[in-house]
């Protein structure tokens, strides 16, 4: 099994026999050479050479391939998580790029051409575009806005069936709260096997995090759009990539403001507190939500190796609900272990 996950700079590669992984590699662009592409779409040819150089490399070749699975990009709406076939249709929608534009888009796209080539079937799973909300958590207070689910499924729903495993239950017996700390941050209530709230973490809501904004107070927020000092386009890129943690300490980077916190920066302490504080509030409410029948809290993503985040998150769940933290994102194994769940027959596979 191949398995492909595109990033903005980067590509992650992996050939999987079954649940063993025999070699992970992450394929590293240069970001002049991803310059000189126009459009995500121009990158298509480029990354499937290094793939196939990667694949070679190892000793194998692409027609030894039985199965090859891609990172979900931006798609419809999907009301039903799992893994689903990747078609012509899907493809083409993210060519189009109807749905939101990014370097995840590329996966399904790759996976699908490699197969094609090679007469074998290719999948994507959990995509951020999963869709499970219920009704009533759609609703924002303002009638042409809707709440919209985009958020961390594949590592979300990964974690939540470990832990499933881990404990001797099944995922669609339990009620969770799952929480991935990462670039961007999303909070979901597990319920019953299905995500029935969660926050939008690509210029949505909830906490602010390394990189993102959040939920930003709206009245200041309108006052900067009209300001004429920035673009529509910038005032974006201050929601996405320029906002949160890295607005207010100039880094993203979870090791370099761990250590600013463990070296006695107090602010860097404090905006990692004001995090953690925005966290706490958003698990929260979705305990009160949950109307407090919750089995677990789960805490995961790379910044779950944070230590003084953890405590500190810790000091506001733990008197109410104990944290269970599994720290990491293991992606390339979540993606092979959802095509392996349907050739094994544990879940059917999803038409998209």
């Amino acid at each position: 099994m191949l398995v492909i996950n595109p990033g903005s700079t980067s590509t992650k590669v992996a050939i999987f026999n079954s649940d063993k992984l025999i070699q992970e590699k992450t394929l590293r662009h240069d970001v002049e050479v991803i310059k000189q592409f126009p459009d995500i779409n121009d990158q298509l040819s480029f990354r499937k050479q290094i793939i196939l150089d990667f694949v070679i490399e190892q000793g194998y070749r692409m027609d030894q391939m039985d199965i090859f699975v891609g990172r979900g990009g931006m798609l419809r709406p999907l009301k039903e998580s799992g893994t689903y076939l990747i078609t012509q249709q899907m493809v083409n929608d993210l060519k189009k790029a109807q749905f939101g534009k990014h370097a995840s888009n590329l996966g399904a796209m790759l996976a699908f051409e490699f197969a094609k080539a090679n007469g074998r079937s290719s999948y994507i799973v959990n995509p951020v575009c999963i869709d499970e909300m219920h009704d009533i958590a759609r609703v924002s207070g303002v009638k042409e806005i809707d709440r919209t689910s985009v958020f961390h499924a594949l590592n979300q729903k990964a974690i939540a069936l470990r832990h499933a495993r881990a404990i001797g239950k099944d995922y669609h017996d339990l009620k969770l709260i799952v929480c991935h700390l990462g670039g961007g941050i999303s909070v979901g209530w597990h319920h019953l096997g299905k995500v029935l709230d969660v926050n939008n973490a690509l210029g949505g809501d909830g906490p602010f995090s390394p990189e993102r904004t959040g939920q930003v107070p709206s009245y200041p927020l309108i006052d900067l759009c009209f300001s004429g000092k920035h673009t529509k386009d910038e005032i974006k890129r201050m929601l996405v990539g320029g906002g949160g943690l890295v607005s207010y300490l100039g880094t993203s980077n979870g090791l370099v403001i761990q250590k600013r916190v463990e070296d006695g920066d107090e602010e860097a302490r404090f905006y990692l507190q004001a995090m953690a504080y925005q966290v706490a509030k958003e698990i929260g409410s979705l305990y009160f939500v949950a109307k407090g029948q919750i089995d677990a809290v789960l805490i995961t993503g790379g910044l779950a190796y944070n230590k003084p985040l953890i405590d500190m998150l810790q000091q506001y769940c733990s008197p109410i609900i104990p944290l269970t933290i599994y720290p990491g994102e293991d992606e390339m194994r979540a993606l092979a272990e959802g095509a392996l769940r349907v050739l094994l027959k544990q879940e059917q596979l999803l038409s998209y």
